[in-house]
């Protein structure tokens, strides 16, 4: 009977270590705010990623010319920034230096939707709303930093086919806001609508220095970037697909007081397809 017992230990403790080893995809997969509190995300960076599917889900999800579309809860977190830097030697071509993000696990962009119209063409989507830009500051290996909006405002990307699969590629442009707003003051106390227009003194307007020019007439400017959002993953069940994104835009000009470089993103993409 002793021996009975014993077995019957064994086999129960193997099956449990069976059952840990086969959930662990699952478990890399589960969506984030199902069974997870506040307190464990908490300065953990989590609330930062987007949601996964599995890495089997190759599947397509059919579309019907005409059908009203929505892509809703897009995702997108950086992982990689890059600044374009202009080399020292003439003979050199500029090219892109990887940074580092100075900016602490708030830098993905999310529930962002748009309507996606399915045309003889292809496809288009166009993105209505949802937290669509952040804020970011990436530091390139010389010391220097550079501030940019990371957007998705406006966003007016097409795509080939009549489906949503695995190879699937929008393509297009974007609206990127201004790191300033108006009612930012600088160190000199100069803004665009408050403060002070000229801090260094009586200074013809206009000036002989164009720099000066520059820093003292504050303006507010937008710029335009291009993105790719390349799905490799389709759940054609719950409509969900994921995949990366790449993205090149300006970086912020200060409110026109200094020159902008291109900014180059890429990282996680996560999206859902819904039916209007």
């Amino acid at each position: 009977m002793r021996i009975r017992s014993l077995l019957a230990a064994v086999l129960a403790l193997c099956l449990a270590f069976v059952t840990t080893a086969c959930s662990g995809d699952s478990e890399a997969v589960q969506r984030a705010g199902s069974n997870v509190t506040y307190d464990d995300i908490r300065n953990t960076g989590k609330a930062n990623d987007c949601p996964t599917i599995a890495d089997s889900a190759r599947g397509s999800i059919p579309l019907t010319v005409g059908g009203q579309y929505e892509l809703r809860d897009l995702c997108m977190h950086p992982l990689q920034v890059y600044a374009k830097e202009e080399p020292t030697n003439r003979r050199q071509v500029a090219e892109f230096v990887e940074g580092k993000i100075l900016t602490r696990f708030t830098s993905s962009l999310d529930e962002v939707y748009g309507d996606l119209t399915v045309t003889e063409e292809g496809l288009q989507f166009k993105e209505k709303g949802g937290i669509d830009f952040q804020p970011i500051t990436v530091l390139v290996p010389g010391g220097e930093e550079f501030p940019f909006t990371f957007s998705s405002k406006s966003l007016d990307a097409t795509a080939e086919g009549a489906a949503i699969t695995t190879s699937t590629d929008f393509e297009g442009k974007y609206r990127t806001p201004s790191y300033r707003t108006s009612n930012f003051i600088d160190p000199k106390g100069r803004a665009l609508t408050t403060g002070v227009q000229y801090a260094q003194g009586l200074v013809a307007l206009g000036g002989d220095d164009e720099q000066l020019e520059k820093d003292n007439n504050k303006r507010y400017i937008d710029g335009v970037g291009t993105m790719s959002l390349s799905i490799t993953k389709v759940d054609p069940e719950t409509g969900e697909f994921a995949g990366v994104f790449s993205a090149i835009q300006p970086s912020d000009s200060d409110m026109g007081g200094r020159e902008v470089v291109d900014i180059k993103i890429s990282g996680e993409l996560y999206g859902r397809l819904e039916t209007l």
